[in-house]
């Protein structure tokens, strides 16, 4: 809610679930007041969400002071609010500060971690296209959550909102917070390949994401260094000129002929979902029907894109 405290309240009697508040904007103590009291009735919990560009304005300055950061403008005006609301008796909050630019927006984070104890949803405002935006958002909330900070995210592209899901996913896999979908690694290519990875790579990205179950599969590009660089993988290849090595967890099982990296990887996927979901797919289902099943127990299509049940763990809460 920006602006109008009114549209608060209406919210409010309207049934809402949570409500956001930007104290940039809404700076009249008493009509802060009158929200909390409402959502505090209701219990309906508050976002104090601080964006760096509806800031309020800088207080007059002595002769020759600086004006302050813009990152403590930003805690100073959550911590403004947050004030308002325990003095209401309300604890039901969580914060953000948004800014565009990473090192503000990570300072102002950071700061804030050390003053309160409230959730913080973490986000990168108006962060761009999807390239840009992507890296920018990662960089951001990556920073954070690798120090333990940050309870919620929300990437915010300038794109279709669905396209903002998959990076959101990708910034805690990478950290391994949560997992889902396939983690894929994938070698850059060089002098040594002699097979044309990169579309073989997004072929095998796109046909363990539509299988669903969280597994690492590494695609190589040769036999030199591809089983010691990706030996932490669930699976993986490493294609030669017209043979390749399939391997688990750095140790090769079998070498294929170049036709079958497909049908080896997934049949060698399966056997990690059995032994660790306990679900056994018709791999068939995902390779054109040419591949036969991995064992003989009775087969089952797995839903597509299922998320991990046991979660690996997550960033240490805050100090």
């Amino acid at each position: 809610i920006h602006f109008d405290h009114r549209l608060a309240l209406t919210s409010i009697a309207g049934g809402i679930h949570g409500l956001r508040l930007n104290p940039g904007n809404i700076r009249d103590a008493d009509k802060v007041r009158e929200v909390v009291k409402a959502a505090k009735e209701r219990e309906i919990s508050i976002r104090i969400g601080v964006n760096e560009g509806s800031l309020p304005p800088i207080r007059a300055l002595a002769d020759g002071e600086l004006p302050p950061s813009k990152e403590s403008r930003m805690v100073d005006a959550g911590l403004w609010e947050i004030g308002i609301l325990e003095e209401m008796g309300f604890e039901d909050i969580k914060m953000s500060l948004k800014a565009f630019d990473v090192p503000t927006m990570v300072a102002a984070y950071r700061e804030m971690a050390k003053r309160v104890d409230y959730p913080l949803h973490l986000g990168v405002t108006e962060a761009g296209t999807p390239g840009a935006g992507t890296v920018r958002s990662a960089v951001g909330i990556g920073l954070l959550l690798a120090e333990g900070i940050g309870d919620t995210i929300r990437v915010s592209l300038a794109a279709d909102p669905e396209e903002e899901l998959p990076v959101c996913w990708d910034i805690l896999k990478s950290l391994n917070i949560r997992m889902r979908g396939p983690t894929i690694i994938a070698c850059p290519t060089c002098g040594r390949i002699e097979v044309d990875l990169i579309p073989l790579a997004k072929k095998i990205e796109e046909t363990f994401k539509s299988i669903g179950k969280p597994i690492t599969v590494a695609v190589m590009g040769c036999v030199v260094n591809g089983p010691g660089e990706s030996q932490d993988a669930d699976i993986g290849l490493a294609a030669g000129k017209g043979r390749g090595a399939i391997f688990r967890k750095g140790v090769v099982v079998r070498t294929v002929a170049e036709s079958e990296f497909m049908s080896a990887l997934l049949q060698e996927g399966a056997k990690v979902i059995k032994e660790r979901y306990g679900e056994t797919i018709d791999v068939s289902a995902f390779d054109g029907g040419e591949t036969a099943p991995a064992d003989d127990d009775e087969l089952i299509a797995l839903t597509p894109v299922e998320a991990s049940e046991t979660l690996p763990g997550r960033a240490s809460r805050r100090k």
